[in-house]
């Protein structure tokens, strides 16, 4: 015993945080599972993995990694599209993806995405999850695309309002988020239940008790469940359209854990995430989970912190809450069953809200408002269109934006009446400005002369040279004296 705490000498801190981790993944693995549309035991066997294989990877130590609530929107659209076998083509696809960009060195390049891109992603993503999971919730079946099932929600309403078995799931529903909301208020020590699990606990409980006729978990079994993808799935391969669906996997699976490792990193001060490392590890988790026939996994902030707030000091937590998921599915399988749809659709709903940055979108708007569009845009997009284009539309703005910024360019225009006039640039000419350059320069008098001062800019493109020496000719040709140009300062070499 001696030796093994000398081994390891955090274990006590690390089994305790286990435990927690473990109670807090619990009801989001099988709620996340059922809300992608697939059986119950594969969000299991996804943090399973995440816990067993990512867990004792390098990377970020305190990090846990499992089913995400982000993902369920791509996962349920990938199936809908493709069908459950090819699942696994597409997830172990991602997987190797991620290796390889994490053997490239790839991985801190993530960091690099634009902030608002990213939280707009989750916002777009938590809309479409709060208005499937509505539908969810009061036992109905949602429309398929994020924007019907938006639309359609007050036709809902009224289908839930003449039924009093969805009004019955819908208080069920309801109630979940409630206490969710409410278990935070309580004292410290009765939040060592994690809200998610008590809410479902209580859900279950009502819904025995009162015997409610309300939908459950259909349980299948844990071996039944898995199933590897064969020879037919990989046969998918063949359809152009699914390496959209493999590259959007991977990109967000991968920004998702990035951007999480980071927040993981400010709330401990034990060692730094490897960025490269830990996009292997995700890497190596989704290609096992891919070969299961299981969900994507990413890095899950909310499982994390929790490891980190329960003390956690090293990965053997997350390895140890691998290993509680494992005896659960294997020896308690039959218990996921007595769990009531709308539960696991309220946790949903709550977790849809915690995606949406309410804070960061007023923030921006005070002080970045282009950002603030970014992001908007961003979640609108993937909302009426889809995921993957919702997320190009969102970078493409943010490349736009930046470029836009970084074309910067004051023209001042200087006329005492007699002499030259004098035209000042300054800032960095780009072919983005030429219209306002041009525009300016043409309006000046034909018949005065021009000086034009290019040495406070800092960036002259090889268009906007073309153009101005094209003017300054034009300009010379009808009769006045020729334009003076004073040339940008060159910039001096530094040494070595």
């Amino acid at each position: 015993m001696i030796a093994v705490i000398t081994k390891f000498p955090h274990l006590r801190q690390d089994f305790a945080a286990s435990l927690v981790v473990f109670l807090v993944a619990l009801p989001l693995c099988v709620g996340v599972a059922v809300a992608s549309g697939v059986p119950a035991e594969l969000g299991l066997v996804t943090g399973i993995v995440g816990g067993l294989v990512t867990g004792l990877m390098r990377g970020s130590s305190l990090q846990v990694s499992g089913p995400a609530a982000g993902l369920t929107v791509l996962v349920f659209e990938a199936v809908n599209e493709f069908g459950l076998p090819a699942l696994g083509v597409i997830v172990l696809s991602a997987g190797v993806l991620q290796l390889a960009m994490g053997a490239l060195k790839l991985g801190r390049w993530f960091r690099a995405i634009s902030v608002s891109v990213v939280e707009g992603m989750l916002a777009g993503i938590g809309l479409v999850l709060i208005a499937g999971q509505l539908y969810s919730a009061a036992g109905l079946k949602a429309p398929t695309s994020g924007i019907d099932k938006i639309l359609g929600l007050p036709g809902a309403a009224l289908d839930a309002l003449g039924s009093t078995t969805a009004l019955a799931s819908l208080a069920v529903g309801a109630g979940t988020v409630a206490v969710m909301v409410l278990w935070k208020k309580l004292p410290k020590k009765a939040q060592t239940v994690p809200g998610a699990l008590a809410a479902v606990l209580l859900a279950t409980l009502v819904t025995q008790f009162f015997g409610l006729s309300i939908a459950t978990v259909e349980v299948n079994g844990l071996l039944a469940s898995i199933q590897p993808p064969g020879t037919e799935a990989f046969g998918e391969l063949a359809n152009p359209a699914i390496f959209g669906t493999i590259l959007a996997f991977t990109l967000i699976a991968s920004a998702e854990s990035l951007f999480s490792a980071a927040a993981v990193d400010r709330l401990h001060d034990g060692p730094r995430t490897e960025y490269d490392k830990e996009l292997m590890a995700q890497g190596a988790g989704n290609a096992v989970c891919g070969a299961l026939g299981a969900l994507p996994m990413t890095a899950v902030i909310v499982r994390s912190s929790a490891n980190v707030q329960a003390g956690a000091r090293t990965k053997a937590s997350r390895v140890m809450h691998g290993v509680w998921l494992l005896l659960f599915a294997a020896l308690l399988p039959s218990t996921l069953a007595l769990i009531p749809l709308p539960a696991l659709a309220g946790i949903l709903v709550h977790a849809g809200f915690k995606l949406i940055p309410f804070r960061e979108i007023v923030s921006l708007w005070r002080g970045h408002r282009g950002e603030a569009l970014i992001l908007v845009v961003t979640a609108v997009s993937i909302v009426a269109v889809n995921m993957f284009e919702g997320v190009l539309i969102g970078l493409a703005l943010s490349v736009v934006k930046t470029a836009w910024e970084a074309s910067h360019l004051k023209l001042e225009i200087v006329d005492k009446g007699a002499g030259p006039i004098q035209a000042h640039l300054s800032g960095n000419a780009t072919f983005l400005r030429l219209p306002k350059i041009l525009d300016s320069l043409e309006s000046l008098p034909q018949d005065r002369p021009v000086e034009l001062d290019l040495s406070g800019l800092h960036h002259l493109d090889h268009a906007c040279r073309t153009a101005l020496e094209n003017w300054a000719e034009r300009h010379s040709a009808v009769g006045t004296e020729p334009v003076r140009v004073t040339e940008p300062e060159p910039v001096k070499a530094t040494a070595p």
